[in-house]
């Protein structure tokens, strides 16, 4: 097992502390940089799993609170706090590294579903959905979830437990009604069931502690709470076929089960970070080969960089996905579908 260097475990959970968890969890914020200047655990971290997904920050955090550990926003803050989790995560080191070996960092945010409705909207009906990278399918559910946007009138399936809201800019084209979506399916590496209570555990334990920035002032928003009720509209719903594999390897044949008639719509939100730049670039190609003789459009949802080659600067906020149809950036979107700021010119690509 090759070992990583305190030095860059050290590293690596500073720039999750800035990069990431700054301004979305205060308490990731401050345990990954807690975590960052301790060497000795550090050290530990880097002997104990070999890189790749399991040197991850959100899946050991996560594995933690899956296990039921303590958390640094669970007591006081400062060293007593970080302390506590130390030493509970050393106790408890063989279930840790366990959860860390066979779980995967896939985080399921519905309210995404806001961000994704005023394209979705748009496309000729019906749509046939296919999204890579589903984990448990909940944004394959558009048309399950109630929405508002703005200060506008609620709409959406009226017995759905959870409302999404959005705020908007000026020119966004907010919907006023929901796509007609005829076939659904999905591709994930570990896909989850939302009928084991013990997937749906590990989905509540992904979620970042602490309220997200809601749609306006004093808005946060109780991310786990809403994805639990989200779960419950789906639960409801016929299933949905979520194939195990590789997104490349199983997207052609999944692609070729939608039926002709209806609009094809491949679309991924905050999942191709996860691939090096050669394979996200032959999964574009995949993606285009795709649509060649059939209608159909790539909905991407991603941070900026992630697609390297998308025209167009970098959105102010590092925290934002853009949001592009065809490899042309249309929106610029708050990652937990919070906000939609429609480009008035789309980008061409």
């Amino acid at each position: 097992m090759v070992v990583n260097s305190a030095q860059a475990v050290a590293d690596r959970y500073a720039d999750f502390s800035w990069q990431q968890a700054r301004g979305e969890s205060e308490a990731h914020e401050e345990l990954t940089a807690r975590i960052s200047q301790d060497p000795e655990f550090c050290d530990f971290l880097g002997a104990s799993l070999p890189p790749g997904d399991e040197q991850q920050p959100p899946l050991l955090l996560a594995a933690v609170r899956y296990l039921d550990g303590p958390h640094a926003a669970q007591g006081p803050r400062g060293d007593f706090a970080y302390r506590t989790w130390r030493e509970w995560t050393i106790r408890h080191w063989d279930d840790v590294r366990d959860v860390l070996v066979r779980r995967l960092t896939r985080t399921d945010e519905p309210a995404r579903c806001a961000a994704l409705l005023p394209l979705l909207a748009r496309l000729p009906q019906p749509l046939a959905l296919l999204e890579v990278g589903a984990s448990a399918g909940l944004c394959l559910h558009p048309d399950r979830y109630r929405y508002r946007y703005d200060d506008g009138p609620e709409f959406g399936d009226p017995d759905s437990p959870v409302v999404f809201p959005c705020r908007t800019s000026p020119g966004t084209p907010v919907p006023d009604a929901l796509p007609r979506i005829v076939w659904r399916a999905g591709i994930d590496l570990a896909p989850l069931d939302l009928s084991d209570p013990d997937d749906v555990r590990w989905l509540q334990a992904l979620v970042w502690p602490g309220a997200a920035p809601g749609t306006g002032a004093g808005a946060p928003v109780d991310r786990a709470g809403r994805q639990l009720a989200a779960v419950e509209a789906v639960r409801k719903a016929p299933p949905v076929p979520l194939v195990r594999g590789d997104l490349l390897d199983e997207l052609p044949a999944l692609a070729a089960q939608a039926p002709r008639e209806a609009t094809l719509v491949v679309f991924h939100t905050a999942v191709l970070t996860c691939l090096p730049l050669e394979r996200r670039e032959e999964f574009a190609r995949v993606v285009r080969s795709l649509l060649v003789d059939r209608p159909g459009h790539w909905v991407s949802h991603e941070h900026h960089n992630v697609l390297p080659w998308l025209p167009g600067p970098r959105p102010a906020d590092a925290h934002q996905l853009t949001l592009a149809v065809d490899g042309r950036p249309v929106a610029l979107t708050g990652q937990h579908g919070q906000s939609i700021q429609w480009l008035t010119e789309p980008r061409q690509a």
